[in-house]
């Protein structure tokens, strides 16, 4: 290994993984199911709408959908949209999924590092396992997925937190890699130093957030460093 990408002494404990936007290139797909659901409801989603949806869970989304369209949202028309939903992603899941460029290499360096990693996913187990046929279930050592934190969904810091306690290792030791506003500020309330690789949306700058425009290049040695300038 080259020197200058070894993690080192004072490496991160854990790099801890968003999905959709960060890992592979799902946004897109979901812009699908997102329309068409607005469709199906009679309401039309706009791009604001949409940039605004990034990162939300399940719930929040469907009841979302139906205020949208003007409809009365109730947890059985919400439980019934979310259904649809599932149903439509899955189809669309099911194929490979697009890799965000340089992350599969970024994956396959800590891996090579022995730095654990872990998924943080607002995306419900059920979806996450079919991604996780693309992205590889080999690269981590946990998986947090929106429908198992309790409701305390991004921005919650639960979701990191979790994580890291699955991990044992100290949420303020991680670097978390987000492309959305609501997982930056997730990771960022749960103490980790954050990664943003904006995807579709824009993230507002911080003290606590380094910016790249892709992974390509980011290796070991990058991820010490965001902990070591803490």
């Amino acid at each position: 290994m080259d020197p200058s990408s070894d993690p080192g002494e004072g490496g991160p404990a854990a790099v801890l993984w968003d999905m959709d936007g960060t890992l592979v290139d799902s946004e897109k797909l979901w812009d699908v199911v997102l329309a068409e659901g607005a469709q199906r409801l009679g309401g039309e989603l706009t791009a604001a709408e949409r940039t605004a949806l990034v990162g939300s869970n399940m719930a929040a989304t469907s009841r979302r959908l139906l205020e949208l369209a003007g409809r009365a949202v109730t947890d059985e028309a919400a439980d019934e949209v979310a259904d649809w939903m599932r149903g439509r992603t899955a189809e669309l899941f099911s194929g490979a999924l697009p890799w965000r460029p340089g992350a599969r290499e970024a994956l396959e360096a800590l891996r090579a590092a022995d730095v654990p990693c872990a998924l943080v996913t607002s995306t419900e187990r059920g979806l996450t396992e079919l991604a996780l046929n693309t992205i590889g279930r080999e690269f981590f050592a946990a998986t947090v997925c929106g429908d198992e934190v309790d409701g305390k969904n991004k921005p919650h810091p639960e979701p990191y937190l979790r994580a890291a306690r699955l991990l044992g290792v100290d949420p303020a030791a991680c670097v978390a890699v987000e492309d959305s506003p609501v997982g930056a500020a997730s990771a960022e309330a749960a103490g980790c130093a954050v990664l943003v690789v904006e995807a579709d949306v824009s993230v507002e700058r911080g003290p606590g957030r380094t910016f790249r425009p892709s992974l390509v290049g980011v290796d070991p040695g990058e991820f010490s460093r965001l902990i070591r300038s803490r």
